[in-house]
């Protein structure tokens, strides 16, 4: 399939100065804004379908997943890449550093486990698998809007880079494959990690993914990826619905057979349904190993943790350094929680937030203050809600149908372990990530390098950034 390619953007001087950087390196050139000009203006066409379908099909039930994907999902994945600037992208590691250095504190544990079901007091030694640290490119730096602990798409995100074409000569530099370990290489041995954390050298023989009916879920087919890549190194694996576990002597188990290790996708953070019995029980009798878990969501992932990590005032109270708390600041957008009594200066400002509940996800029942209205305003007070100082997304220009289309775009960085792994996009329409837009769903992110100073010694706060 060849790649189709509208030219990069006609301001004066700037292709030129794309030309030098993408040709001969980094050059001294504001690699920021000629990201968001290449977002803006260069509409490429670069996700090579036939390519994508191979990688697919290379995988157990690959020409169903790729049936399921092409005429069920058709909205999956985007067909072009984003790019970001380099310091936007060191930008957002400082932050998610930040982030960890604070909530490594035992100050921080006790905030946000005061208001944790009980369940999530429990603290594992697995540190929990792909959290979800989700960005704004904002006007002055990369704005953190949430963090999740079961992200989705990082697998199928690693298939989607390896089936790009570049659109042009000046680009196919930054669609190369960095060297090093693959993705799949690395999200095998984080899952090793985490079971040698709880489990020492014993083997690890068998994995179950766990979700809520899931050959209905919208990212099923990444489930399927995951079985294939576990058994593919030895380790049996299992999809299946929580219903379908049994603990007992405590063990866990499904079809009469142990399960080790649980790869959870629920979005019953605290195993609160009845159909989750088995895997709470299993948590609280540390049965097996569960990654990720309630503990993990109570200590990242609410809302209310926000409020926490934009308040400047507690943080220098319970000795935060001055660097990381520049670093939030710079990095978090306000965030407090919405109370009757603020009533009145919340409906006055509501333009400028955006109201999201405090045990959320993927944008589930959250409103932009501009689009509210007095009933909905009312149920907001009435509910467990947090008002965060609203960030418009950057946007994302491509081509489609022959038409030139704007979409907005969110970068999802994948951790673990305080480290980001990968970096990947989400295209959409409307007021959250969707899947259900035309020329949008995930998207690569290409890096545009930056001249920066060499230090011959890494800051003690610097954060380890592997890139996009």
């Amino acid at each position: 399939m060849s790649a189709q390619h509208r030219p990069v953007p006609t301001e004066p001087g700037l292709h030129d100065m794309l030309v030098e950087l993408l040709r001969r390196g980094p050059s001294g050139v504001d690699c920021d804004r000629i990201a968001r000009e290449l977002n803006r203006a260069c509409e490429c066409v670069s996700l090579d379908r036939r390519a994508w379908q191979a990688e697919i099909e290379r995988s157990e039930d690959g020409a169903e997943l790729a049936r399921m994907i092409r005429e069920e999902r058709p909205n999956l994945f985007s067909d072009s890449v984003v790019f970001a600037g380099e310091r936007q992208l060191d930008r957002m590691a400082r932050t998610i550093a930040a982030v960890e250095r604070v909530v490594a504190l035992p100050a921080w544990r006790e905030r946000v486990l005061a208001h944790a079901p009980d369940v999530a007091r429990r603290e594992p030694k697995a540190r929990g698998v792909f959290l979800g640290y989700d960005f704004h490119l904002g006007a002055d730096a990369p704005q953190l809007i949430e963090i999740n602990t079961n992200a989705g798409g990082a697998l199928l995100n690693a298939l989607l880079a390896r089936a790009q074409r570049a659109c042009c000569a000046e680009l196919a530099a930054l669609a190369a494959a960095p060297p090093g370990q693959s993705p799949e290489a690395a999200f095998l041995d984080m899952f090793r990690e985490e079971w040698r954390l709880a489990r020492g050298a014993a083997p690890l023989r068998r994995v179950a993914i766990v979700d809520e009916r899931p050959r209905e879920q919208y990212l099923y087919p990444e489930f399927v990826l995951f079985r294939s890549l576990f058994e593919r190194a030895g380790i049996e694996a299992v999809i299946c619905d929580p219903g379908e576990l049994a603990c007992a002597g405590g063990t866990l188990s499904h079809a009469g057979r142990t399960v080790d290790l649980v790869y959870n996708r629920l979005t019953d953070f605290s195993f609160d349904e009845p159909g989750s019995a088995a895997l709470r029980q299993a948590w609280l009798e540390d049965a097996a190993v569960i990654t990720p878990h309630p503990h993990a969501h109570a200590i990242y992932a609410d809302k209310r943790n926000l409020v926490a990590l934009s308040d400047d005032g507690w943080l220098a109270a319970i000795g935060v350094d001055d660097d990381t708390r520049e670093a939030l600041a710079r990095g978090i957008p306000r965030t407090r929680r919405v109370r009757e009594e603020d009533a009145a200066a919340l409906w006055s400002e509501r333009r400028s937030l955006f109201f999201k509940p405090a045990a959320g996800f993927g944008g589930r029942a959250a409103y932009r203050g501009d689009k509210l209205t007095r009933r909905v305003f009312e149920q907001i007070l009435a509910g467990d809600y947090v008002a965060q100082q609203l960030v418009a997304p950057s946007r994302r220009r491509v081509g489609l149908a022959g038409e030139s289309v704007e979409l907005k775009l969110d970068l999802r960085n994948y951790v673990y372990a305080g480290r980001v792994q990968r970096v990947a996009a989400r295209l959409y329409r409307g007021q959250t990530t969707n899947f259900r837009t035309s020329g949008g769903g995930f998207a690569p992110v290409l890096t545009v390098p930056c001249t920066r100073p060499v230090r011959p010694n890494r800051s003690r706060h610097e954060p380890a950034h592997t890139g996009a």
